[in-house]
């Protein structure tokens, strides 16, 4: 498999967007990404297999799943034909009295959900989301404020119908457990010194053979997905604490200031220091 190149994280939006796609097999995103508003995708048809933080679920026809801001993602198309739509949109475009009607109230929108639409009610609320790619289509004086008033209406249905998984059953839940393995391990030690060997024996495989397994099921290398994880936990202490940028480093698991630096420049497009003038 040729090198995938790590997708940037996309620009902010300014109202809610919607879009359907089919995808067959092998059609999987160029890279992993993340941006900064949430994504609610779901499964019309098909099937395929997501990767969220360092989890991997196989996703069927009625599933949602709920992507919170800055959290990274990647999708595999491997089980066939797969329609999915997706809906984007910013933490002020969901209004207050929807806010306080969600499960746990803000609490809903701060981590990943998985919901289950009945197969009996996936025609409404497939209905819903086609209404809304096809508003988005329209892109008149109108189209902003009418998605804004769907998406009210999208996350009330999927509280009111859709259940809310708390435990993931095995349907869910990814064959691929090596590489859940070695993802937890990975964000469970991050900040140590810790080597390809030392990942790929939490997962129960050879450093090769990790590498490739690893690659394959979510689209990026386990070294590139251990510097994604520690520079994350750094932006997050550039924005927290007024630490020095060099103990910050260090604390995430960079023992070379220069190329943490660099490495932060090339993931959010700025340096530590203009990152931390931007986001406090």
């Amino acid at each position: 498999m040729g090198e995938r190149r790590r997708r940037e994280p996309r620009p902010r939006i300014d109202r809610v967007y919607a879009e359907s796609r089919l995808r067959t097999a092998g059609d999987d995103m160029p890279a992993h990404h993340w941006h900064p508003y949430y994504e609610m995708f779901y499964v019309e048809t098909g099937a395929c297999s997501y990767m969220v933080e360092n989890e991997i679920y196989d996703l069927h026809m009625g599933d949602f799943l709920l992507i919170p801001p800055h959290t990274f993602h990647y999708t595999r198309y491997r089980f066939g034909p797969c329609r999915r739509a997706a809906v984007f949109f910013r933490a002020e475009d969901v209004g207050a009295a929807v806010r306080q009607a969600l499960p746990g109230q803000g609490e809903f929108l701060a981590r990943v959900q998985i919901m289950q639409a009945p197969e009996a009610q996936q025609a409404k609320v497939e209905a819903l989301l086609e209404r809304m790619v096809q508003e988005n289509g329209r892109a008149d004086r109108y189209t902003a404020p009418m998605l804004g008033a769907m998406l009210q209406e999208l996350l009330l249905a999927c509280c009111r119908v859709c259940a809310i998984l708390q435990d993931v059953p095995d349907q869910i839940h990814t064959t691929d457990r090596e590489i859940v393995r070695a993802a937890r391990f990975i964000t469970e030690h991050y900040a140590e010194p810790i080597t390809a060997a030392d990942i790929a024996a939490a997962a129960g495989f050879s450093p090769n053979y990790l590498s490739r397994k690893f690659r394959e099921a979510a689209g990026f290398g386990v070294h590139e997905y251990l510097t994604f994880i520690r520079l994350r936990n750094a932006a997050h202490e550039l924005t927290a604490t007024g630490d020095s940028i060099t103990d910050i480093a260090l604390r995430s698991g960079f023992s070379n200031s220069n190329y943490f630096k660099d490495a932060f420049k090339k993931q959010y497009g700025c340096t530590p220091r203009d990152y931390r003038r931007k986001t406090r």
